[in-house]
């Protein structure tokens, strides 16, 4: 599983020199709007120090870690949802991605421009999300027109759609993101209806604030909104150093604070399998059972499933091996019912 996060912003606030940083992948970063046409994509690896202890224990010859995907997404601008500048790039490729990352500009520099000649982190966020709302009010304009029709044919699911529908409809008119309004995700036609859309704002996102301090105080605005501060200038500058050079500039990367975060941010947790050959991490969301992380494995794992040995790393690790977990109870056989523990060391049984 490689979740898509798309890094987005307006043009000249960092996106393309954060995704180089990210990803190590050259990307064209000169100082105009726009530079960005075609989205890059690059494959991350998620840190985790968990797995070097497991390699170590089980004397591991490989260590395959989870990873992501971030896109480099070319800039927006005002007037987006009407196609100006690339805005119907922006909009379409966006759509794609299963989260966002929105590099907001904080630092003051007079040698890169700005697109509206100031800085002002709040107007940026702003104009980006009102394109991005925009944009959806014109997908739930189609939507209804289509649901009213499947309402008048005595559809059975078309009038729990509609009413969900108009109600974020009601929230993006009133200047809120399709995400703010609740709905039940088991109910089978709501999910239905919102996959169809597949809606800018009901996406989650997480902000970047790009800084010249990561000590800078920031309004309570900002503050208030899931973030993470970076100066990315700095990450790029890591990038032509050895580890010897970075210590002593004393200059120490936040990256891997970033690759976290976007993790969680796609609802996603991580469980291990250790061994001789290797030891790798295998992603799978939040609340799945043992059957689906075992999907993620081979379909087989789910189909065939039996039971599972279930550890803790941390637990293996301070016990050192599966047979003393065994002995202290720690080690658990687990059916179908059991929901994954992000860390979980897993055996399946099939």
């Amino acid at each position: 599983m490689a979740l898509q996060v798309g890094i987005v912003g307006l043009p000249n606030v960092g996106k393309s020199t954060l995704f180089k940083a990210i990803t190590k992948k050259a990307v064209d970063i000169n100082n105009y709007p726009f530079c960005t046409i075609e989205p890059n994509v690059g494959v991350v690896e998620v840190p985790d120090e968990r797995m070097e202890k497991l390699s170590k224990l089980s004397g591991s010859r490989k260590i395959i870690p989870a990873i992501i995907e971030f896109v480099d997404i070319a800039g927006l601008v005002e007037g987006a949802s009407k196609g100006e500048g690339l805005g119907n790039k922006f909009l379409a490729n966006i759509r794609e991605v299963d989260a966002i990352i929105q590099v907001v500009r904080v630092f003051e520099n007079g040698n890169i421009t700005h697109v509206h000649d100031n800085v002002d982190p709040m107007r940026d966020i702003e104009v980006i999300e009102t394109e991005l709302m925009l944009a959806d009010i014109t997908t739930v304009e189609k939507t209804i027109a289509r649901v009213e029709k499947l309402v008048k044919s005595n559809d059975k699911n078309a009038v729990s759609q509609l009413e969900l529908v108009k109600k974020i409809q009601d929230a993006l008119n009133d200047g809120k993101l399709a995400r703010t309004v609740e709905f039940d995700f088991e109910h089978q036609p709501s999910s239905q209806i919102i996959g169809e859309m597949s809606l800018l704002t009901m996406k989650p996102i997480l902000y970047v604030y790009n800084v010249s301090e990561l000590e800078e105080s920031l309004d309570s605005e900002l503050e208030n909104r899931p973030h993470v501060k970076l100066d990315i200038k700095i990450e790029e500058e890591l990038m032509d150093l050895s580890v010897e050079e970075a210590t002593e500039l004393e200059l120490v990367s936040h990256l891997s604070d970033l690759i976290k975060e976007a993790y969680a941010l796609l609802g996603l947790q991580t469980y291990f399998t250790t061994g001789e050959v290797e030891t790798r991490a295998w992603t799978i969301r939040v609340g799945a059972t043992a059957p689906e992380a075992g999907a993620a494995i081979h379909t087989d794992f789910q189909e065939k499933f039996i039971r599972a040995d279930v550890v803790h790393c941390d637990k293996l690790v301070e016990l050192g091996s599966w047979g003393k977990a065994r002995e202290t109870g720690d080690l658990q056989t687990v059916g179908k019912d059991y929901v994954m523990v992000d860390g979980d060391v897993v055996e399946f049984r099939v």
